[in-house]
Formats: C-alpha cells, sequence, structure tokens
C-alpha cells in the first residue's frame, strides 16, 4: 500500500521525533481567497496538516465558536463546490500542504458519495473528517474510497467509544482522532486523570499515529499526555486569533510557527 500526503507527512515527522501540529480552520470565513492566503501562510510556517470546515447549517459536534463561523460562512455563500474549487486552486500554485476536509455526511450524501469522492480525488483533497458517520455507517463511502490512495477517512474516538477502540483503529488510516472531552469542540482545556488514561489506552491500541484535539489553545497544553500522543489539533482557539486579527495571514503565519517551534522542544 502506498501512502497519501497525510501519512507521508506523519512518517517524516516519526524520523525526526517530532509532534504533529493541524489546525482547523472554517473555509470562506471571512471570504475563500483570504481561506487560500491564510493556508498558504500556514503552509510557509510549518503546519503539518491543515482541516478545513466545510460549513454546514447544523454541525452538531462543533462548539458556538465554529458554529458561529459555519453560520457566518454560508451567508457569505460558502458551499462545497467553492471548498473544492480552493483545494484545486492551491495544488496548482503548489501548496503540497495535506488538507483534509471536516465536514457532516448530509453534504457527502447531498453531492453523491461516488462523485463526492472522485471530486475529492481529482482536486487534492487528502483526507474526510465526517463526526456524523458512525463506524457501523461508513461501509458505503468506504466502498469508495478503498483501493485508491489519495483520499482517505480519519477516524475519531472519544472516551464513550473505549469498548469499541480495538475495532475502529484496526483498519484505520493516516491518525486517529482523539476527542478529548465528552462534549462538543472548545471546551475547557483542562485535561482530567480519566482523559490521561483514556490517550495511553487509546496509543497503545493504535497501529498509526493519535492525534489529541478539542480544547488545545497552546503547545503547553499537551504536555501533561506528551508520551500518549503524536500530534495535536487547534481548532477553536485557531478561529478566535483569526478573528482577534481581522483574519491576517501574518498572524496565522507567526501563531503557527511559534506553536510548532514549542511543540518542537516539548517533543
Amino acid at each position: 500500500m502506498s501512502r497519501n500526503r497525510i501519512e507521508i507527512r506523519l512518517e517524516q515527522l516519526k524520523e525526526k521525533k517530532e509532534k504533529a501540529f493541524i489546525t482547523y480552520l472554517t473555509a470562506g470565513l471571512p471570504d475563500m481567497e483570504k481561506t487560500k492566503a491564510i493556508i498558504k501562510a500556514q503552509a510557509a510556517a510549518g503546519t503539518d496538516i491543515v482541516e478545513i470546515g466545510v460549513p454546514f447549517s447544523d454541525p452538531i459536534a462543533d462548539g458556538p465558536v465554529i458554529q458561529q463561523a459555519s453560520y457566518e460562512s454560508i451567508l457569505g455563500g460558502t458551499n462545497i463546490h467553492k471548498c473544492f474549487a480552493t483545494v484545486e486552486e492551491l495544488r496548482a500554485e503548489g501548496c503540497t500542504l495535506p488538507m483534509i476536509f471536516m465536514l457532516y455526511y448530509n453534504t457527502i450524501c447531498h453531492y453523491g458519495v461516488e462523485s463526492f469522492v472522485k471530486k475529492c480525488r481529482e482536486t487534492g483533497v487528502d483526507g474526510l473528517i465526517i463526526p456524523d458517520l458512525p463506524m457501523e455507517e461508513q461501509e458505503e463511502l468506504k466502498g469508495y474510497l478503498e483501493g485508491q490512495d489519495e483520499t482517505i477517512l480519519i477516524q475519531l474516538v472519544s472516551p464513550v467509544s473505549k469498548q469499541r477502540v480495538p475495532e475502529i483503529v484496526k483498519d484505520a488510516r493516516g491518525f486517529i482522532y482523539c476527542v478529548s472531552s465528552m462534549g462538543v469542540t472548545g471546551q475547557s482545556g483542562s485535561f482530567h486523570r480519566e482523559i490521561l488514561n483514556y490517550l495511553v489506552d487509546v496509543k497503545a491500541k493504535s497501529p498509526i499515529p493519535v492525534m489529541m484535539g478539542f480544547g488545545i489553545t497552546q503547545a503547553s497544553d499537551t504536555a501533561p499526555m506528551k508520551d500518549s500522543i503524536d500530534g495535536a489539533i487547534v481548532g477553536t482557539h485557531f478561529i478566535n486569533l483569526l478573528r482577534e486579527h481581522d483574519f491576517s495571514p501574518e498572524a496565522a503565519a507567526e501563531y503557527c510557527s511559534t506553536f510548532k517551534m514549542e511543540l518542537r522542544e516539548l517533543s
């Protein structure tokens, strides 16, 4: 089996004994051109992977910050077609940063599952994170993803998935996205003993890298669990930071560069 851009990047980090830094931003906030500029700035600043949130009218797994971002983006006219076009343009302009679509399954169904997967391959979408698609309902999508390496499905686990972790990670690709709390994204960054135990358990069972998300604002937040994760994902805080700096690509680059440097020191 060959490797796609996500897996290649993670293998390179493993060889250097570095942890991955992954960010999330909502596509089209404030517009698609700014989204492109922010992604390019992050790539230059050393961000390893970027999650591009495809806005949806009912983002049930997201907290208020990302819900509001999604709402504003939709009002601005963002849709899946524009998201695909943006990735395609970035690839045409030489951007090799691994890019993941984070979206809800309704969007994929409306587009057409087979057509959606085909479009992901054509435009350069490396991975998919679908928070409302449980393991038991992934068969159709996986059927279209199998036999190719351009686009892979990233699996999520949470503390309530503990008994199912071995089954979830068995055929997973890329990385395992660990939800650190029982609630939605963007909650407190304080980590309890149960969370640490849960991460240790997932790490012990996963054959691929384990990423920690939901609540991280700075690299030091990962220190208590640095031996149990392979990287950090920052979403809500990154959206807030972009707002505070009027969606400045330079501010995004500065934050990402600093986070990556501090994360490297923790490794």
